[in-house]
């Protein structure tokens, strides 16, 4: 690529993600793109759209590698800003990046405990209307900080039996909920409820919605305008089990769709459409409001570890253990409502297994990636 002539001493130009523009690595190349056939048409087609032009912005260094764990990237942006903060889990700890400063590193807490630290599964900030919550998921429990990580807001530790049983016992699942409630699931499939009060500690327990009968894998929230009669949450589960819910004051479930043996990674939510990813490598889309399939999409060759949304525009990020990252388009027909999805770019990550893969602004227009093993954040 062409590098304009830059004089000694002065400083390098800045990329949207706060970084400097070095020569880096040169940008991954994205297969041809999918025939028209990879994708299972139930009342409606697959199309693919004109490419979008992402390109390679650099790289953030961790100062550890990247876990393979479901949705292992979480990204705090602020409307209209760049990214804020970036972290990804290494073991026991959470690699956090901020946009001044060397990285840092926030550790896994054991209640106490005399065992070893526990492992952490997830970390994900919580943006509510009133204030924005880190929440870090491990073997022990839920730890919840303020947005810097500075603060430790609230501990709730997991009922660990005294014998425990051949299956182990973790947290992992985030999402906000409604006005001021944050979602998390476990291991018994049971999904933890917290009240969180506009400042200060005292978060609460409210409810416990034991619905799945396997672990929990993802929860997400209604990022668009729910139809009505449509929920605005829901979770996923090991054995593929969909649950919708309606937010308040008490939980209602609406529906379920029940699981087909293949395990759902990853899910996300957008004006009453439900994206789910799985580890056969199919994005499914559901209605939200009466659990029908809209459309199924062989979307990767392998395990899909990571899904995003961007709520402005209805763009869909999806990550895989077979290196690519695919932007995807949904939306709806006006006249007849039927779902489409529309390809539209994808990239690969040569020779890495990807975890985590995040929209870094509402419209979908930049994105990180990282992967397993990997020490670093790609920015597009």
């Amino acid at each position: 690529p062409r590098c304009p002539v830059r004089r000694a001493g002065a400083p390098r130009p800045r990329s949207r993600f706060g970084l400097a523009r070095g020569p880096g690595p040169p940008r991954g190349r994205g297969p041809p793109r999918p025939a028209p056939g990879t994708a299972t048409q139930r009342h409606t087609g697959w199309r693919p759209a004109p490419g979008t032009p992402y390109r390679r912005e650099g790289a953030l260094s961790l100062r550890s590698s990247s876990s393979a764990l479901y949705n292992n990237l979480t990204v705090l942006c602020p409307p209209a800003r760049p990214p804020r903060a970036f972290g990804a889990v290494h073991g026991t700890t959470l690699s956090l990046l901020g946009p001044e400063g060397p990285p840092r590193q926030l550790p896994a807490r054991g209640a106490g405990s005399a065992l070893s630290t526990p492992l952490l599964t997830q970390a994900a900030w919580c943006e509510l209307p009133a204030r924005v919550l880190l929440v870090l998921t491990s073997q022990r429990g839920v730890q919840m900080y303020e947005a810097d990580g500075s603060t430790l807001v609230f501990w709730h530790a997991l009922d660990i039996p005294e014998h425990p049983a051949a299956h182990s016992v973790f947290a992992r699942g985030i999402s906000a909920a409604g006005e001021r409630f944050i979602c998390v699931g476990t291991s018994s499939g049971a999904v933890l409820v917290f009240d969180i009060p506009p400042k200060g500690t005292n978060v609460t327990l409210s409810e416990v919605l034991e619905q799945h009968r396997d672990p929990v894998t993802d929860i997400a929230a209604e990022q668009g305008q729910a139809p009505e009669g449509a929920g605005d949450l829901v979770t996923a589960d090991d054995s593929g089990t969909l649950c919708l819910w309606s937010t308040g004051e008490e939980f209602t479930q609406l529906g379920k769709i029940p699981g087909s043996g293949c395990t759902c990674s990853s899910v996300t939510l957008w004006n009453g459409i439900v994206a789910a990813g799985y580890g056969n490598g199919q994005i499914r889309l559901w209605e939200a409001g009466t659990g029908q399939l809209r459309a199924q999409v062989s979307a990767h060759a392998r395990w899909i570890y990571a899904l995003d949304l961007a709520p402005l525009t209805g763009k869909l990020l999806s990550g895989a253990e077979d290196s690519f990252v695919h932007v995807w388009k949904l939306s709806r027909d006006p006249d007849t409502g039927d779902v489409e999805i529309q390809h539209c770019h994808a990239e690969c990550v040569t020779d890495t297994q990807v975890c985590g893969a995040r929209f870094c602004d509402p419209a979908g227009d930049t994105f990180a990636v990282t992967g397993y093993d990997l020490s670093e954040i790609l920015c597009y």
